[in-house]
């Protein structure tokens, strides 16, 4: 028997209920990030650069496919926040049954075989050099075709926070990470009778985990032991009602993911352009690609807990609470982005001297890019948790807009006139940053409180008996 849905979301303490949700899904988000800082330590140590230099490809690569199917879990977020506010338990198990069947469709039908067999061409696509493209080709290869646990692992996770359990996703996903440790230190320099896999490991480390620790949410699913139980007499036919609107819901977000990554690679095109391109290059690298993850990944995990709670009590008929909710966890992000800011101002070069960045001319790169990241990430937070609590109620549309002005249009556009008339230095680069996301967060606060969110009207007929 499933548990009941957690009420106090929708009728206690509007701050706990928020923070009830973030701070298990900010700290997965860092537990994940920091995951991935392991793996290229790993890597490069027992491959060397060009295993780093694999990882980096073949991830750029993966992550513009998977964010179309990831996509469809927002849409399933929405529905399942909208639908546990309203206590429909029967709507919640069934949108998650079918979004667990577009996955399978998907990930095995789909993404596996073609996945296979396009790789080659698409690591010809961003130019990989042939040694980069050697360790590349069997990394990607692995991550498209045995990627179904970790796309049902995140599928699972999302779901439950929606329902309002983010706990458990959490606990899992440190389980998982363990475990993808374990192996990699295992299959990259080759343990005891296993073999020496090098960049090759660290992909199968990852899918191996992500297919243990998914049969085992799904087990735990279908037996009835969480918030989401999801019945073994469900009939495997697709139920269009659904799927239609979790597609219609999600691609949305699809589209904007797409066009976040076209914008980071035409920002590094700028950055390729400078007289100090190395240096700047690689103060970009760990200063916002690392560094700025400090708040972004905190502030990623507070829009997931604001979609939820948002979601939530807007299905319950209480669209104030989503009011208050949106706030409450945009000061929340604040707190974080102030705190970490002021580590940035204080002690740069401290920060920038733990990735061994010395160098008198990347220091003095970083050290200024710090100092625009550490006014940046105030308004990164806010335009976040904006962001979630738009996307929460079911308007997905209004944050892809937003993004393709505030993270293309304006930034790029700037860096662009600027380099047709004088030529650019990086504080023009760091400034159009800084510009985008000022834009961004200016323009989903003002989105959110024209509250035409009120209206979007989330539901799917009776199911056919």
């Amino acid at each position: 028997m499933s548990r009941g849905f957690d009420r106090s979301i929708v009728e206690g303490p509007i701050a706990r209920a928020v923070w009830k949700l973030a701070w298990p899904t900010m700290l997965q988000n860092v537990i994940g990030g920091l995951q991935g800082i392991v793996d290229h330590v790993m890597v490069g140590h027992f491959v060397g650069y060009e295993g780093n230099a694999a990882i980096g490809v073949s991830w750029q690569i993966f992550l513009v496919v998977i964010v179309f199917v990831t996509s469809v879990f927002t849409g399933m977020g929405v529905m399942v926040a909208r639908f546990a506010g309203a206590n429909q338990p029967e709507k919640v198990n069934r949108t998650v049954y079918q979004a667990f069947l577009v996955a399978v469709a998907i990930s095995l039908g789909i993404m596996a075989p073609l996945g296979w067999i396009l790789s080659p061409s698409l690591l010809g696509l961003v130019n990989a050099a042939p040694e980069v493209r050697a360790e590349a080709l069997p990394y990607l290869r692995i991550m498209f075709g045995l990627s179904f646990g970790m796309i049902a692992f995140f599928m699972i996770g999302g779901a439950l926070r929606a329902a309002g359990d983010a706990r458990t996703p959490l606990k899992l996903s440190l389980v998982m990470t363990v475990l993808n440790m374990i192996l990699n230190a295992i299959l990259i320099p080759g343990l005891g009778p296993a073999p020496r896999l090098g960049t090759a490991g660290a992909a199968l480390g990852t899918v191996i985990a992500g297919a243990i620790m998914s049969l085992i949410a799904v087990r735990q699913m279908f037996a009835g032991k969480w918030v989401i139980a999801v019945g073994r007499g469900m009939s495997w036919k697709p139920d269009w009602t659904v799927i239609r609107s979790l597609f219609r819901l999600g691609l949305p977000t699809g589209y904007q993911g797409v066009a976040m990554n076209v914008a980071g690679v035409l920002l590094l095109r700028f950055i390729g352009s400078l007289e100090q391109s190395a240096e700047a290059q690689a103060a970009y690298a760990v200063g916002y690609t690392e560094l700025f993850s400090l708040i972004t990944w905190t502030s990623v995990g507070l829009m997931g807990a604001t979609a939820a709670v948002a979601g939530q009590n807007l299905g319950a008929g209480k669209p104030e609470r989503t009011v208050k909710a949106v706030k409450t966890a945009s000061r929340i992000g604040l707190g974080v982005a102030a705190f970490v800011g002021v580590l940035f101002l204080a002690i740069p070069r401290h920060l920038l001297g733990l990735f061994g960045m010395d160098e008198p001319a990347v220091a003095n790169i970083g050290v200024q890019l710090l100092a625009f990241l550490s006014v940046s990430g105030m308004f990164v937070t806010v335009a976040l948790t904006y962001t979630g609590g738009l996307q929460g109620t079911g308007d997905t549309k209004s944050p892809l807009y937003i993004s393709l002005v505030s993270q293309i249009a304006v930034p790029l556009g700037l860096l662009a006139a600027l380099d047709t008339v004088r030529g650019l230095n990086p504080a023009d680069i760091w400034f159009a940053i800084l510009l985008g996301h000022m834009t961004r967060s200016f323009l989903s606060v003002a989105r959110f409180r024209q509250e035409k969110w009120r209206q979007i009207q989330i539901d799917i007929e009776p199911a056919r008996t």
